[in-house]
């Protein structure tokens, strides 16, 4: 029971869990490089054309 248990994690827990916290942390880098972009331009007219 042991080394089938070492198998599932090696194979899908710890694959499946590395792709999604890939895809949190890309998300959350995302939307702050988009906040800061958005504070650090605030006057520029160029903001309007991003949708």
């Amino acid at each position: 029971m042991g080394p089938l248990l070492i198998v599932v994690a090696l194979v899908i827990a710890i694959p499946v869990g590395v792709i999604i916290s890939g895809g949190v942390v890309s998300v959350l880098l995302g939307h702050s490089l988009r906040m800061e972009g958005e504070y650090r331009n605030e006057d520029s007219e160029l903001l309007d054309l991003n949708v």
